[in-house]
């Protein structure tokens, strides 16, 4: 008896061939699609160790970023502390900040010409003792403004254009949630050869509205990937005891 296989039906040729190319585009747009590797946001809790030795805390607490905020607000808007900022306390600061500055013209790392941003300037005191000693074109940020002098910004995230200043001024860097994006923005506001100075504790701080402690200058001057560190010196500032003088790189002729 003779045996023959049976050929497929005619149908079933057509969908094996629709099969196979359907198959075909599945795996080509599988291999084109970037596949995106959840991203864990670094946990509060953490040190960032320091080459140079010491380390950066991040202090734990915040469930969100919108809590973490919430929280500064508080301290800000406090209606006592606001009180204290803009009467008693003016003058004396406004005075203290002149001379900080006054020593960085001396040291022609701050000119009258500078356009010149305070960060984290709660109601100006900065931006009023820059202004006193002839830096004019000044202006202050913070989380709830104080015009004319500050206006509304977050650290972690300007509001204004690359290389937008030639000087930047601190003393809040401890308040940073996110240390890295807070000098990631100094970094790219600032000018080629601009000129940033921080006022930082190199202590464990009691300010229970700090987000971070800092150890040594050597986390701070590691954050900084496109600046020179220039001079630290000690300083009386309100607390902080250390002044630390970065100058961005100059851009290269290519």
């Amino acid at each position: 008896m003779n045996t023959t296989i049976p050929k497929l039906p005619f149908i079933i040729k057509p969908f094996l061939l629709s099969l196979l190319l359907s198959l075909t585009v599945l795996i080509f747009i599988a291999l084109q699609t970037p596949h995106h590797r959840k991203t864990t946001p670094q946990q509060p809790d953490s040190t960032i160790s320091s080459k140079s030795g010491g380390g950066l805390r991040i202090r734990p607490g915040y469930s969100s970023y919108d809590e973490y905020i919430q929280r500064q607000l508080n301290k800000t808007l406090n209606p006592k502390l606001r009180q204290i900022w803009t009467t008693r306390d003016w003058e004396r600061k406004v005075r203290v900040f002149a001379q900080f500055f006054e020593s960085l013209k001396r040291r022609n790392l701050l000119l009258n010409s500078s356009k010149a941003l305070s960060i984290g300037a709660r109601v100006g005191q900065e931006v009023a003792a820059l202004k006193s000693i002839g830096v004019n074109d000044s202006i202050g940020i913070d989380l709830a403004p104080y015009p004319p002098l500050v206006v509304k910004g977050d650290f972690h995230a300007q509001l204004f254009m690359n290389g937008t200043f030639d000087f930047e001024f601190s003393n809040v860097f401890d308040h940073a949630l996110y240390p890295w994006k807070f000098v990631g923005e100094i970094e790219r506001t600032l000018k080629p050869g601009g000129v940033c100075a921080i006022h930082v504790a190199l202590s464990r701080r009691a300010d229970k509205y700090s987000a971070n402690d800092l150890y040594s200058v050597g986390p701070l001057v590691e954050l900084f990937k496109d600046s020179k560190l220039v001079e630290v010196r000690k300083v009386d500032g309100f607390g902080l005891d250390t002044e630390v003088v970065f100058r961005k790189n100059k851009r290269r002729n290519i």
